[in-house]
């Protein structure tokens, strides 16, 4: 028997080749091949040894979703996607919101633009790395979806190009937080050349970029 089915929340080709290794790893699979760009699957099987419930369930334990196609889903499934497309705008032109002054604020005194006078000085940089960190909190919550998506695929042994980009800029994050601690100890311990080495290790910037970048592409 040979039938199509639906697979949703695939991201790149590694989310392609966890669907159909999942899919191949059954008893009875004949074939499997997945498309990407229309998420779908077709998959040639004994109906003997397995069921779509079964190979449903397979696809399911990776941690993507997936039902019977249905020919009468295209109107619905056309609605879905153009309404996914308007929320990945939406979510891009948000982050951009945040990313441009983050961006100016981070990076504009390296190329000579006037920074507003709070945020510049020794004696204000714990404004500087929290304003940074404040305007990045925004963005990573408009795109949490990559954190979901990409934890979970790591947490199944199964990751993908959402856990990259969890990965990453949650790096960025981090460090950020970990050099605002030791600003904060610098100053409170007179040590001014930790206060000014750690000002200059902030990546806020390149979380937020990462981000809004991703959500451009896709």
């Amino acid at each position: 028997m040979k039938k199509k089915f639906q697979v949703t929340g695939m991201s790149c080709s590694a989310c392609v080749a966890h669907v159909e290794k999942a899919v191949r790893g059954l008893d009875g699979v004949k074939e499997c091949q997945v498309n990407l760009l229309s998420n779908s699957m077709t998959v040639s099987y004994d109906e003997n040894q397995l069921n779509d419930s079964t190979i449903i369930e397979a696809v399911q334990k990776v941690g993507y979703g997936a039902s019977i196609f249905a020919e009468k889903k295209e109107v619905k499934k056309e609605e879905t996607g153009k309404k996914e497309e308007d929320q990945m705008k939406e979510r891009f032109f948000t982050s951009l919101v945040f990313l441009i002054p983050l961006f100016y604020i981070s990076m504009g005194h390296m190329m000579g633009l006037p920074i507003p006078s709070w945020l510049t000085g020794t004696e204000n940089v714990i404004a500087f790395a929290m304003t940074q960190f404040l305007l990045t909190l925004p963005i990573v919550y408009k795109n949490r979806s990559y954190f979901i998506r990409g934890f979970q695929g790591l947490y199944r042994k199964t990751p993908n190009m959402d856990s990259l980009i969890a990965i990453g800029s949650c790096s960025a994050i981090f460090y950020g937080i970990f050099a605002i601690y030791r600003i904060g100890y610098g100053f409170g311990h007179g040590q001014m050349e930790l206060v000014h080495r750690y000002a200059m290790d902030l990546y806020f910037e390149s979380a937020g970029t990462i981000l809004t970048l991703i959500t451009l592409g896709k």
